[in-house]
């Protein structure tokens, strides 16, 4: 799946219409422009009245003697997905978009946010809001200042802020007198009241077969690193929401995509206390985290709103608190003394999700076998309707997901399907929508990104195809990505590596004819959490690759108003048979877990070596043997038909290929020596 890339949203409204100039504006496009100018100003039917939530607003900035109060996207996990209830940015503003801060002042409401919402943005908010177009925080620290006056004071909430957001907003506002002032009752909340959404969904236990291991060895586990480390920690602070689902394996629905619950967790070497509301905890659960007892591996339960105090009153003691922060916000980091912290980029509990047991990894495989038969029966759909002009962008992701539903131990998909079709698809981050969507059609590229959630694992996966007659730049640079792809999955390295100094393999075939990328190369995915589970993958700020890390491995290309490509595969770090071992650890690669045909008709053979077309002939022997025995068994004849077919060896049509070619060139030497001897 996607990883961090501008795209521009606007190509999707300009491009259309390139071939044939300037197109004149539909009444659509003319109803979806506000115009403020007049009075009353006109107001597109999507635009959300701010005027009563920004008064009462300024009313509680007031009260706190705020000239300015900063509205992130963000939730107090950091999580990629926020809930509805934590949508406070886009409650203020009207804009929906998942990127964006916002920041009120007594006499200005403005927005940030990138190329890819500017006109959503625009369509989305009222006149009382200015939309700028540099979301750094730089840049909004600049504002800031030129709208306020020295030693007013600044206000965000700190459970909202990332320790490095922190940072940047400190370093930005500098010494212009301006104060920076932490309030930990957020202002939306108090003034959403009422209409602010709750969780309702009880939280469950994951059921035992579905799980590495109980939660008890996990917690023993984390106790022998704390007391490995040199510093003696003598706690650790899970922040992160899929760190306390992993951990005492349980699950939620407060999410989207993700099966979480809003929860902090405090494991000391006496004492596990869970953050959370109790009131979702049932009799059953109370039982399985052994509530009623007050041993070291009883679960004591705290409201989730006691977590900032708690923290407080416990590092009054002489104790050292192991924190990860990445996701731990300066709402938790703020009252932790810098002498009782101990601060690492990731938290053990997250370095230790990351790298699967012999259990879990069985667990991920199955996931994906199934969830590569569901993606076998959409392309099978496909292929038979694309050329009947009856699939569009949103229709095609909507049956992908109805698809993946029908599988063993689905819980939805993964993220929002990815379903984008010639000039859409080179925007890599692109989701179809109403204004944008286009007809699937034999005469353009189409890309799909989907991924699945599963009891026993979660799965993304990529594939590019065309069902009529690609160009021949089309095809090369579909051939180089895939050709990167394998070059990477079969990639023998040292144990420990560091993926940023890997991903480059990826980026080579491409590279070699000036083409390149502009998004991450891969990410960690978990086992029934996150679809992008960090901390594994190929950026600079990943740990480093060891046996039983899954990633995902994803090159691509994107041509700018015409077409994209992405081949996405998830692998896991497996041991290289290598002759040697340099300093007694085993070698490492790749081995993919994702499970479904590459596009033959978008294939160059002619660029690809031997050994790239002998690990595509080895893969798709793979399917047959893995995939092929499912299909049948859930009774998917036609589909299993279409497998073998397009898993025949690609090294056959490569033999064929030069068969021919030799048979032509004798034929045609033999007619130039007729010619000759005449």
């Amino acid at each position: 799946m996607r990883s961090s890339h501008l795209e521009c949203w606007l190509w999707v409204f300009v491009i259309p219409g390139c071939a044939l100039g300037i197109p004149k504006k539909s009444t659509f496009e003319e109803e979806m422009v506000k115009n403020c100018t007049i009075m009353p100003p006109y107001l597109p039917p999507t635009v959300i009245n701010t005027t009563g939530r920004l008064s009462a607003l300024r009313l509680e900035m007031k009260r706190f003697s705020l000239a300015a109060y900063i509205i992130p996207a963000t939730d107090a996990h950091m999580s990629e997905y926020i809930a509805d209830r934590d949508a406070r940015r886009a409650w203020m503003t009207g804009f929906t978009g998942s990127a964006g801060t916002a920041v009120v002042t007594m006499t200005k409401a403005t927005l940030w946010t990138d190329s890819r919402y500017w006109t959503q943005a625009e369509r989305q908010m009222d006149c009382n809001w200015e939309l700028h177009k540099t979301p750094w925080a730089s840049s909004i620290a600049e504002w800031i200042i030129n709208k306020t006056a020295p030693g007013e004071n600044i206000g965000f909430d700190p459970f909202l802020f990332s320790i490095d957001d922190w940072r940047s907003y400190s370093a930005a506002l500098g010494d212009s007198g301006r104060n920076l002032t932490s309030i930990a009752t957020n202002l939306v909340d108090v003034i959403w009241q009422e209409q602010r959404p709750t969780p309702s969904s009880d939280i469950y236990r994951l059921e035992d077969a579905y799980t590495g291991s109980t939660w008890q060895d996990k917690v023993s586990d984390i106790r022998a690193q704390m007391d490995r480390h040199s510093q003696k920690p003598t706690a650790v602070l899970l922040s992160a929401l899929d760190e306390t689902a992993w951990l005492f394996n349980l699950r939620g629905k407060d999410i989207p995509y993700n099966p979480f619950f809003n929860a902090y967790t405090l494991l000391s070497k006496e004492n596990i206390r869970l953050f959370v509301n109790e009131s979702r905890i049932t009799a059953e659960i109370h039982k399985y985290l052994q509530t009623d007892c007050s041993t070291p591996m009883c679960v004591q339960l705290s409201d989730y709103s006691l977590v900032r105090e708690y923290v407080r009153n416990y590092t009054r003691d002489n104790v050292k608190v192991w924190i990860g922060t990445e996701y731990t916000t300066f709402g938790l980091y703020e009252v932790i003394p810098q002498d009782k912290l101990l601060a690492d980029n990731f938290s053990p509990v997250m370095k230790t999700k990351a790298v699967k047991n012999s259990k879990e990894q069985t667990l991920l495989r199955k996931a994906h076998v199934r969830d590569a038969v569901a993606v076998i029966q959409y392309l099978v759909w496909l292929e038979k309707n694309v050329p009947k002009g009856t699939v569009n962008e949103i229709s095609a992701a909507r049956y992908v997901d109805e698809l993946r539903r029908k599988q063993k131990n689905s819980d939805g998909p993964s993220f929002e399907t990815i379903s984008a079709s010639g000039l859409n698809a080179a925007l890599a981050h692109y989701s179809p929508s109403n204004n944008t969507v286009r007809t699937l059609s034999v005469t353009e590229m189409y890309l799909v990104d989907s991924g699945g959630q599963y009891l026993d694992g979660t799965t993304d996966i990529t594939r590019t195809l065309h069902w009529g007659s690609p160009t021949a730049f089309q095809k090369e640079a579909y051939t180089r990505v895939l050709m990167g792809n394998i070059d990477l999955t079969t990639l023998v390295f040292p144990s420990e590596s560091s993926g940023r100094n890997l991903e480059a393999f990826a980026r080579r075939p491409l590279w070699n004819n000036g083409l390149n990328y502009g998004h991450g190369t891969g990410h960690g995915i978990g086992n029934f959490l996150s679809v992008h589970e960090w901390p594994v993958g190929f950026q600079s700020n990943n740990v480093p690759l060891t046996k039983g890390m899954f990633t995902s491995i994803e090159p691509g290309y994107y041509e700018d108003g015409e077409f994209g490509i992405r081949i996405e595969d998830v692998a896991v770090v497996v041991e290289a048979q290598t002759q040697h071992s340099f300093g007694g650890k085993p070698y490492l690669t790749f081995e993919a877990v994702s499970l479904v045909p590459y596009d033959r008709n978008l294939i160059d053979l002619g660029i690809m070596s031997p050994q790239q077309v002998k690990y595509v002939d080895n893969y798709y022997k793979t399917i047959r043997e893995i995939i092929g025995p499912e299909l049948l068994s859930q009774n998917l004849d036609e589909e299993h038909k279409w497998m073998m077919k397009n898993t025949e060896p690609i090294s056959a049509a490569s033999s064929t290929s030069v068969t021919m070619g030799t048979l032509i060139f004798t034929i045609m030497a033999n007619m130039l020596l007729h010619q000759s001897q005449k």
